[in-house]
């Protein structure tokens, strides 16, 4: 099995697909991980449903993204009820799938505002109570990007991200965590560096007090929200969750997900989660 670091690594965002439909074994390796995705840090329920643009359903003509995605057959929309840490807990289930996929050479790409939600909503019989905060197409990359591809991935700086020392603290908001210092947790926080967020604006930050990771969103103003309390920066803060956790665990750094009754004080940050590390046995 790939390390879960690896496939991080290599994860990239996919607009260009080849057309062809996915193989059975693919198909079925998908969802046997939607199955398996039922834990989420905050206990929100999160609902996936795989859509195939082939499959007769006159609703499914009405699936769009605006012309962002060529080639795409299959999509994975995701449901979640609106409530406290809806997002975060989407986000993190939402990444485990998408993952899933990158383990299996499949192409994806997290949209959260170029798609018609009309359309997924009607595709998956969203309930009152459901709301829609994302959704990736799924297939086999295409051999050469769109120029719709390679103009988003331009104006998204998708191939940069912030330096180290932006985004981690050490103790207090005014010191960086040095890579040395961070010892066993680099590859943790690399993971973390390294994942998607709409528009690439990365916007979490970790300020590390003692053995304790603080996770903080530091929120670009009115970017990202829709109605019926749909906050894709908050997303973004569960993609970063799920990488951080995946690669603890990877490395044997157990712990988990807690919320703190008096988290550090942090200006102009929200604070989201800290991970609790596991108490030696």
């Amino acid at each position: 099995m790939e390390s879960v670091i690896e496939i991080v690594g290599r994860r990239v965002s996919c607009r260009s697909f080849d057309g062809r439909p996915l193989e059975p074994m693919d198909t079925e390796s998908l969802r046997q991980a939607l199955a398996e995705v039922r834990r989420t840090p905050f206990g929100n329920r999160v609902r996936f449903t795989l859509l195939d643009l082939d499959g007769g359903d006159p609703g499914q003509a009405r699936l769009g993204t605006y012309g962002v995605i060529r080639g795409a057959r299959t999509f994975l929309a995701g449901a979640v009820m609106a409530g406290a840490r809806a997002m975060e807990d989407f986000g993190h289930a939402m990444e485990t799938m998408i993952l899933r996929a990158t383990e299996q050479n499949l192409g994806t790409c997290w949209l959260g505002g170029t798609f018609s939600r009309s359309g997924f909503a009607s595709a998956m019989n969203l309930t009152e109570d459901e709301i829609i905060p994302a959704v990736t197409p799924v297939g086999y990359p295409a051999g050469k990007r769109t120029l719709t591809d390679r103009i988003f991935r331009f104006t998204a700086s998708s191939d940069k991200r912030m330096p180290w020392g932006d985004l981690f603290f050490s103790e207090t908001w005014d010191r960086s965590l040095d890579r040395d210092a961070a010892g066993p947790w680099v590859p943790v926080l690399e993971c973390v560096r390294l994942g998607p967020s709409a528009s690439n604006k990365q916007p979490w930050r970790i300020l590390r007090r003692g053995a304790d990771h603080h996770l903080f969103l530091k929120r670009t103003p009115r970017y990202g929200d829709f109605p019926g309390g749909i906050r894709l920066q908050n997303v973004d803060l569960g993609i970063a969750m799920c990488h951080f956790e995946a690669a603890a665990r990877e490395l044997g750094l157990d712990g988990q997900w807690a919320v703190e009754a008096s988290p550090p004080e942090a200006p102009g940050r929200e604070y989201i989660a800290t991970w609790k590390r596991a108490p030696a046995a």
